[in-house]
């Protein structure tokens, strides 16, 4: 240790002190404790200082956002994170630590980690963890079957990949995150399933997928496909779950011309409107892609205004008549230019 850190009062203190002080700092000052001294970067860095933030209460919720800078000469497809500013306002800040993202990929999140899925152009499918709390990128074993995945999601600890095989029919491959190796089996999906290409959501333990016309459900527990008639009625995409509960902004197009923030609730098997945020909808009508995310129990709502992309913040209150109502806490633009939004996901860290 060099000098100059010794001699800090706070250096003379034993390494379990400076951990149990430094775990209830705030994720989002890490960087910072990292410039006072090298010793503060390993910790701020290391698997040890988040293992007690956990054991502490002491996790947070951090919004992961991944986006393509359509200006680099080859498209640049890099992970930004989203930080509070000292006057309260958020900015997207880009993780230099990391590569660039592969091409084509699929990400899920859990826990501390996030799991990215690409492919070659021999369907070999490239894996990848990143650990959020040191920012460094882990590769996977290698997938048992050939194939190029596109969809994405976990139901208990275990990540379902959908993709295409080497003869372009749809398969679902598992990847079980307690023991980090992928299982033996692969899944087909029927005929409707290899039309599904607008995403896929889990709820109640299932996972739903659309494709342009239908909603797709599989039952993991049954190992067997469903169908949800009811969640046909809106082409619903780019969407999140919170509390079993299916969001996703729909904007005004030829199928469907009332826009809005609209929740399907699984169980009751109804959609509703998202009542109490009418300003919104001349801001976002005009976005091709709304997407939202759940963070951390609210919604992140990501749009596209001209070349900016903008994010609201929405807090959710269910009322007892069913109904459910929203909140925009704040609203901001992130980013000017020319950039492509890929996915957003929350990571507890």
């Amino acid at each position: 240790m060099a000098k100059e850190e010794q001699s800090s009062p706070i250096m003379l203190l034993p390494h379990d002190v400076i951990v149990d002080i430094l775990a209830r700092v705030s994720r989002f000052d890490y960087p910072i404790l990292s410039l006072v001294c090298k010793h503060f970067q390993s910790i701020v860095t290391s698997p040890e200082i988040f293992t007690r933030r956990s054991l502490l209460g002491r996790t947070e919720h951090c919004l992961y956002v991944f986006l393509v800078d359509e200006d680099e000469p080859v498209w640049r497809k890099r992970l930004y994170i989203l930080c509070p500013k000292a006057n309260g306002e958020h900015r997207l800040v880009l993780i230099r630590s990391l590569p660039d993202m592969p091409t084509y990929i699929s990400q899920t999140a859990m826990g501390s980690r996030i799991y990215v899925f690409s492919w070659s152009n021999k369907h070999h499918m490239i894996t990848l963890s990143i650990d959020c709390g040191s920012h460094t990128v882990q590769p996977l074993p290698d997938v048992p079957v050939l194939m190029s995945p596109r969809m994405a999601d976990i139901i208990k600890g275990r990540i379902y990949v959908i993709g295409y095989d080497n003869g372009w029919e749809r398969v679902m491959v598992v990847f079980n995150t307690e023991t980090q190796m992928w299982e033996p089996r692969m899944i087909r999906l029927d005929k409707e399933g290899n039309k599904c290409t607008d995403g896929c959501a889990v709820m109640g333990d299932k996972m739903y997928m659309r494709n342009l016309s239908k909603t797709l459900v599989y039952d993991p527990k049954e190992s067997k496909w469903e169908r949800d008639e009811m969640m046909n009625l809106h082409k619903w995409k780019n969407a999140c779950v919170v509390d079993d509960v299916l969001y996703f902004y729909n904007s005004c197009d030829f199928y469907d011309r009332e826009g809005g923030l609209r929740a399907y609730d699984q169980k009751q098997r109804r959609w509703r409107v998202v009542k109490g945020l009418e300003a919104l909808l001349p801001e976002t009508t005009s976005s091709a892609w709304p997407h939202v995310v759940n963070y951390g129990g609210k919604l992140a709502l990501f749009y596209l205004k001209r070349n900016e992309i903008w994010c609201e913040e929405i807090s959710l209150e269910t009322r007892q008549d069913g109904e459910i109502w929203g909140k925009v806490e704040w609203c901001e633009r992130l980013v000017t230019g020319n950039f492509d939004f890929m996915k957003a996901l929350d990571v507890v860290v």
